[in-house]
């Protein structure tokens, strides 16, 4: 069975209005690149602090937002954006993990090891926030993951 036309509409239309987190999520992980390639831009000396600070400030703000209008939603498919987030949350945890090693490996210390390390914890919970909101906005608020899986098998 194709979706149709009127199908994507229902999803999308006007009944299923939603605050624009993947764009404020997408705006996160700006900042936090952003800051990033300020401070390794720097490095091995040490970087002005003041700017990356701004730049962690705006991105600790978006993401708080994010998961504040994320706890709003009554209407989202909340059993699978937890099945998305989990898996995610953990590949991401490795990632910013192998980051973290890599930045204490290579002698970053002080303000800049500080602000790297929370930026890395931004991008490893808002990437799988990301991808598990992408995921559930398009399911039905009733739909049961595990169900969906087992029916493919």
């Amino acid at each position: 069975m194709t979706a149709t036309r009127g199908d994507a509409a229902e999803m999308t239309g006007p009944a299923r209005r939603l605050p624009p987190i993947s764009e404020v999520a997408v705006a996160t992980i700006v900042a936090v690149v952003i800051g990033g390639i300020y401070l390794a831009a720097y490095l091995p000396r040490r970087a002005p602090l003041g700017p990356a600070f701004a730049l962690l400030g705006v991105a600790a703000v978006l993401l708080c937002w994010n998961v504040v209008m994320l706890s709003r939603l009554r209407a989202l498919a909340w059993d699978t954006f937890f099945l998305v987030a989990k898996w995610a949350l953990l590949a991401y945890l490795i990632i910013a993990g192998m980051l973290e090693y890599v930045f204490i490996l290579d002698h970053t210390r002080g303000g800049v090891l500080a602000v790297l390390t929370l930026m890395l914890a931004i991008f490893a919970v808002n990437i799988p926030m990301l991808l598990a909101f992408s995921v559930a906005r398009y399911q039905s608020a009733g739909d049961d993951p595990s169900a969906a899986s087992e029916a493919m098998t």
